[in-house]
């Protein structure tokens, strides 16, 4: 058989991890003992797992995370009232199918950024697309957008993306272009896509960070009234340099 100019043909048609799996297998001394239809399937499978992970590495960096956490590295026994049953629940997406939110808020340094890149993290490996913006920088964007014409392009590619994640908002009040690009962008996402959004600023207050009560009605009933909500709780989980495993672990949770 013809190794190399094989390998060759299936890398000219854009088959390369299938190319390498075969050569693989033309170098192991029992693959003679495998049968026509393993063979195959082994080809298939490695080409398809490369593909997948291709994918999965582009919308990881489409995210931009600030954090590189995953679910399977969540500390539970943090003493921050993390309710458990229902972060692993988050962690199946079934709610991003359901166009649901997440609201994660409580005091700073209890990792709340962490849990909310964990989640998006886990949504690009189940095939979402994920797009993290801290507040301020969301908003920089959108009044830069605005300044320069491309606001509805922009506001269109919010819209696509199936998880927003909006970490840091408040405690700042928003001025009236932010109010009104906030409402935008939560109501473009009804029946469409779902938001993360994190807060030092518990959700009673929201009216207060928002500026105006009819604007603040209407982005809160389409946001909270559909959402699933973390409240975390207590001091900072961030540790001193030179801490054990558990603590350095507990260090990377935090914000």
């Amino acid at each position: 058989m013809l190794t190399h100019p094989t390998a060759e043909r299936l890398r000219s048609l854009g088959l390369s991890a299938m190319a390498e799996a075969f050569l693989e297998l033309q170098s192991m001394a029992d693959a003679a003992e495998l049968s026509r239809e393993d063979w195959l399937g082994l080809l298939v499978d490695r080409e398809a797992t490369s593909r997948d992970n291709k994918r999965l590495g582009r919308r990881l960096r489409e995210a931009k995370l600030r954090q590189a956490a995953v679910i399977e590295d969540t500390n539970f026994h943090a003493p921050r009232g993390l309710d458990r049953a229902l972060f692993l629940k988050l962690a199946g997406c079934g709610w991003i199918r359901e166009h649901a939110h997440v609201v994660i808020e409580g005091p700073t340094g209890v990792g709340k950024s962490w849990l909310a890149c964990a989640l998006g993290h886990k949504a690009c490996r189940e095939g979402y697309s994920v797009l993290y913006k801290r507040a301020p920088r969301l908003f920089a964007d959108l009044a830069t957008a605005r300044g320069e014409g491309r606001l509805p392009r922009l506001l269109a590619m919010l819209e696509r993306t199936r998880l927003l994640i909006i970490d840091d908002w408040g405690p700042e009040p928003l001025t009236a272009e932010q109010r009104r690009d906030l409402l935008e962008i939560v109501d473009d996402r009804y029946d469409k896509g779902s938001l993360i959004i994190t807060s030092q600023v518990p959700v009673k207050r929201w009216h207060d960070v928002i500026g105006d009560m009819t604007l603040g009605d209407a982005i809160i009933d389409r946001l909270v009234h559909r959402a699933y909500r973390l409240n975390l709780k207590g001091g900072s989980l961030r540790k001193p340099q030179g801490a054990d495993r558990e603590e350095s672990l507990t260090d990377a949770m935090a914000e």
